[in-house]
């Protein structure tokens, strides 16, 4: 194994982040120092799959070498202007982005979290603009469940203690309904001052809960029933992660690679993550001219949204997508992994559910969700050269880089399987 010269073991690293850093995160007692494709290292050289992907950010593989060029070369010309000024990269980005998820505007901004803040910004300012609520009465729903960021208006919508407790008072103009559930879906939106429903395709950080087949395109039509505008967070599934372009896109009716033929046409979607392929913080908001254009100059923007090096990267990292399919090798990649997962399934007491679509799958660990076993898997797996990590206690999502291959994902299942069995044992 070739060591990577940090000059810094893991273990220093590790207490380095510890001494200095806020302990808001829980990470894995793993260290990475390099990435490339589906692989990663840590500084003494030990190889390791990557299967969280930065929570499915590097979806194009670790510094693909199409978007580092488009980094590089940009960097070398121009990299910030503010939106005070017009820059060479953001109309050409606007163009492109626009026409390639067939939106008529597009709001650039930088994390995901933003874009969801600027998502509920618009809904309601189109509430008022345009349905006529009353000012200040506009209400937005959310999916029991949801995970939207951690800023002060989204975890106002959240139902996790570990999000919300000690950072109330919580914003107003919110309601829960349970999340797959249409019937308590209707109820909420039976009300003339709703502007929207917020939810995720698949509830990624819940454990990678998959609706029921229809639930999108049915909670879409009764947005359409009320007059309030259906907003898709597909921030962690979007970008071919869950075999389609789009989670939304459903059962769409594509040939060949997205040809804008969605089973479900969110009225709003948010972007991030894979839109840079992990290389630099990018997200965007879509919308078309009657609801966008109800934001107004000076109403909304980020210093950083739109600048020269995020509109380059995030055209690079779109065109990796289209060129090397990553949508349709999620998609047939994902079916060996459920295939594989589930006889894993069959033959264990340790594991008792598969779920997922596409490259975004989970296995619910057979415990109890205050238990530590799914941790501890994670750090045997971590061991046997796999990284993943728990969610909600019981459940390990798996979500590798989609360049990966079928040599890979075999190998990566027997890894999985290997480990299991031995912690069963």
């Amino acid at each position: 194994m070739t060591e990577i010269a940090t000059g810094l073991s893991s273990q220093q690293l590790m207490e380095l982040e510890d001494k200095y850093g806020a302990h808001n995160y829980h990470p894995l007692p793993i260290v990475i120092a390099k990435g490339e494709g589906v692989l990663v290292w840590d500084p003494e050289g030990k190889q390791y799959y990557d299967f969280l992907s930065a929570y499915s950010a590097v979806n194009q593989g670790h510094c693909h070498p199409h978007i580092i060029k488009a980094l590089k070369d940009q960097a070398e010309t121009l990299t910030l202007t503010s939106r005070a000024f017009y820059n060479d990269q953001l109309g050409p980005y606007e163009k492109f982005v626009t026409e390639y998820f067939n939106y008529d505007k597009v709001l650039p901004i930088n994390s995901g979290v933003e874009a969801v803040e600027t998502a509920l910004k618009l809904a309601r300012k189109w509430a008022y603009k345009v349905k006529g609520v009353e000012r200040y009465k506009a209400k937005i729903i959310f999916a029991s469940g949801n995970f939207h960021g951690r800023t002060l208006a989204v975890i106002s919508a959240s139902v996790d203690p570990d999000s919300t407790k000690g950072f109330g008072p919580y914003m107003p103009g919110i309601e829960i309904v349970p999340y797959d559930d249409l019937e308590n879906l209707e109820k909420a939106l039976d009300n003339p001052n709703v502007a929207g429903f917020i939810v995720e395709p698949i509830q990624g950080e819940a454990g990678v809960k998959v609706p029921s087949e229809g639930y999108l395109a049915q909670a879409k039509a009764l947005c359409e029933k009320y007059n309030a505008l259906f907003i898709a967070d597909e921030v962690q599934t979007g970008i071919a992660r869950t075999g389609k372009l789009l989670a939304t896109c459903g059962n769409c009716s594509c040939e060949i690679s997205c040809q804008h033929k969605p089973e479900v046409r969110p009225d709003i979607l948010i972007l991030g993550k894979a839109l840079s392929g992990g290389v630099f913080p990018v997200s965007a908001v879509f919308a078309d001219d009657d609801i966008m254009l109800t934001i107004k100059p000076g109403e909304h923007g980020s210093t950083f949204g739109g600048n020269p090096l995020a509109c380059a990267v995030a055209m690079a990292a779109l065109e990796v997508v289209t060129d090397e399919k990553l949508a349709e090798k999620a998609e047939s990649l994902g079916k060996i992994f459920r295939t594989r997962m589930q006889a894993l399934v069959d033959k264990s007491d340790l594991v008792s559910l598969v779920r997922g679509k596409g490259l975004l799958n989970a296995i619910v660990i057979n415990d109890e969700e205050t238990s530590k076993t799914a941790w501890n898997i994670c750090v045997a797996l971590k061991d046997n050269g796999l990284l993943a990590k728990p969610t909600h206690g019981n459940i390990i999502r798996f979500a590798p880089p989609l360049v990966i291959t079928e040599e890979q994902i075999h190998e990566c299942c027997d890894i999985i399987e290997k480990t299991i069995i031995a912690y069963e044992a």
